[in-house]
């Protein structure tokens, strides 16, 4: 079977007897130590939260290959890796909190021009104004208990009217008591300024995780 695109850069393959999700390798080397295929990167779910959501069927995004997202929560690059090849002629700004995963994502960087790093605290937006213009992609995976007010915050000041918010909610880091789903939905309550199209949960990939997809609101 060839390669079917699902999404805009984003595809289907048959390897081994099995479908797989991946994107076209914008770098030929491999990132954390993913398979590369006939030129396509295998993109497990299980690493990567965005793949677990668009396993579950994720229909409401447009990743254009030229649009501009912002990142919130890089880590080391593993989704950040996948978003670059998606939006081969866009850019990536990844913004990341811990100065030791910044280290691994400075080498990711090196070869992967369309990768801004900011090293910052996302719940403090006005820290990297300087160094961002209004993007049509706000994807946030942070472990802090104010998740959907880092959510507000970035998507008042930087995603364009009509943006795409991508909100992957670690409920255990809210309220490590409360039921997961209602702890989720209630951290949705807390967005401002954007229309909700979707809430999932994101099992068998992640326990405790629910993803939200949302569009800012034209004013």
């Amino acid at each position: 079977m060839p390669p079917q695109e699902i999404l805009p850069g984003i595809y289907l393959l048959a390897v081994d007897g099995k479908r797989r999700l991946a994107t076209k390798a914008l770098v030929p080397t491999p990132v954390y130590g993913e398979r590369i295929w006939q030129g396509y990167r295998l993109w497990n779910p299980h690493r990567s939260k965005l793949a677990a959501l668009l396993l579950k069927g994720l229909q409401e995004i447009d990743l254009a290959a030229s649009a501009k997202m912002l990142y919130l929560g890089a880590a080391t690059g593993t989704t950040v890796s996948h978003c670059s090849d998606i939006l081969r002629d866009g850019l990536v700004y990844a913004v990341e909190f811990s100065a030791r995963a910044m280290r691994e994502l400075l080498l990711l960087c090196e070869a992967r021009k369309n990768v801004i790093p900011i090293l910052a605290d996302a719940s403090q937006p006005e820290s990297y104004c300087t160094l961002l213009e209004p993007v049509e992609v706000v994807y946030q995976d942070v472990a802090q208990r104010n998740q959907a007010e880092i959510a507000s915050l970035n998507c008042e000041r930087y995603l364009k009217p009509g943006g795409t918010l991508l909100l992957m909610i670690k409920t255990r880091s809210i309220d490590v008591r409360g039921l997961p789903e209602q702890v989720a939905r209630r951290e949705v309550e807390g967005l401002h300024g954007l229309e909700i199209l979707e809430i999932k949960d994101l099992l068998p990939y992640y326990l405790d995780h629910w993803a939200v997809v949302a569009r800012k609101v034209s004013r």
